[in-house]
C-alpha cells in the first residue's frame, strides 16, 4: 500500500515578486484607464511626479520617479515634443536643467493623479489605516535598500 506524504506548507510567496505582480497590474490599469493619454508607462510616472506643480531638475526628477536620468532624458524629450514639459534653467544655477510641466501637461498630470487616487482608493479599501501603514513601511524598506 502507497503511503501518503502529508502536504506540505506551501512557502511563503516572495514579497518582491508579490510587489512586481502588483506593479505590472497597476501600470495595466493605468494604461487601459489612461489610454487617451496615449503615454507609456515612464511618462506617466514622469508626470505623476510633476502633478504636484513644483519644477524639478532632471536628477531631483529622477530620483522621485524612480528612474536613472540618463533614462529620463528620452521621455522627457518625448514629453517635451508633445507640449507637456519645459525644460528651463533653474534661477541662480544655470547649469541646472529645470523640468517643468505646461497647461497640457498639468492636465495630463491631475488626471494621472486622480486616476492613481480612484485605484488606490479601490484597491486598498479592505484594508485597516494599520495594514496600509505596514505596506507603507515594506515600501519605504525597500526604497531605502536600492538607494
Amino acid at each position: 500500500m502507497k503511503s501518503e506524504s502529508a502536504p506540505s506548507a506551501q512557502p511563503a510567496q516572495s514579497a518582491l515578486l508579490a510587489l512586481q505582480r502588483a506593479t505590472h497590474a497597476t501600470l495595466h490599469i493605468l494604461a487601459t484607464e489612461l489610454v487617451d493619454l496615449d503615454l507609456t508607462p515612464s511618462e506617466i510616472n514622469a508626470l505623476a511626479n510633476l502633478a504636484d506643480g513644483h519644477g524639478r531638475t532632471v536628477s531631483e526628477l529622477g530620483a522621485a520617479a524612480g528612474t536613472r536620468p540618463t533614462t529620463l532624458t528620452g521621455v522627457l524629450d518625448r514629453l517635451e515634443r508633445r507640449g507637456h514639459i519645459t525644460r528651463g534653467t533653474r534661477a541662480g544655477d544655470r547649469r541646472s536643467v529645470l523640468i517643468e510641466l505646461t497647461p497640457s501637461g498639468h492636465l495630463a498630470a491631475d488626471l494621472i493623479r486622480q486616476t492613481l487616487t480612484d485605484l488606490e482608493r479601490r484597491a486598498l479599501v479592505g484594508l485597516s489605516p494599520a495594514e496600509v501603514a505596514g505596506f507603507h513601511t515594506v515600501l519605504q524598506a525597500l526604497t531605502k535598500v536600492s538607494s
